[in-house]
């Protein structure tokens, strides 16, 4: 599997990507790609988000430099900013004799080792796509599977702006903490550190040798 890191990005720019490289992807005519990147602020909201659950008005979110955007990912309303390491698999699931929901839970074991590599306990919790630490859900998930490959996929929160996620009901979950990797330290964590470990487990728990490009 080929990662492609990025940088800073707007989200439409990678949204197109990814839909660029599915297509591809069901032609056969490229691997498997993990994309790791930082996104511009946004919020998106999945395919059977609730709007209402973006709590502030449309102008003071354009004043707050945050763009809105409706997906076809499952899930919720969720935020993604700087401080957030974010992956997109775009993957043949069929590769490795796996559904949808073992893909979900395998991309919950990739998180949760990674976290636990720097001494943040994590966990799942029954019924609900997710990571959580001992301050609240530190990793959302949503995904979309089309003709046997995956898109969208995982957001870790490494350091980003805690405050934003005031700005909506995080995945739908009403009276939910949302915390970081740098909130649980108490010290800030290099995103090139989690990037590399998230790599290691990734290719780990899905049996496939990792390999950078640019």
């Amino acid at each position: 599997m080929f990662v492609l890191n990025l940088g800073l990005e707007s989200y439409t720019k990678t949204w197109d990507l990814q839909h660029r490289l599915v297509k591809a992807r069901q032609d056969s005519r490229i691997d498997d790609v993990l994309l790791l990147l930082e996104h511009q602020p946004v919020i998106t909201l999945g395919r059977a988000a609730d709007a209402a659950h973006i709590l502030v008005a449309s102008q003071e979110l354009n004043e707050a430099g945050i763009a809105v955007h409706r997906v076809e990912r499952g899930g919720d309303v969720t935020y993604n900013g700087p401080g957030q390491l974010v992956g997109y698999p775009i993957l043949c699931l069929a590769t490795y004799h796996i559904g949808p929901s073992d893909y979900m839970h395998a991309l919950e074991e990739v998180l949760i080792r990674t976290l636990r590599d720097f001494d943040v306990p994590a966990h799942r919790r029954d019924g609900i796509i997710g990571v959580w630490a001992r301050g609240g859900k530190i990793a959302a998930l949503g995904a979309r599977i089309e003709r046997g490959v995956t898109y969208h996929g995982f957001a870790l929160n490494v350091a980003p702006n805690l405050a934003h996620f005031a700005l909506i009901v995080p995945c739908g979950l009403t009276n939910a903490q949302v915390t970081s990797m740098e909130y649980e330290l108490k010290h800030r964590v290099p995103m090139q550190s989690v990037r590399e470990r998230l790599v290691r487990h990734f290719g780990d728990a899905f049996g496939v040798a990792m390999e950078p490009t640019t």
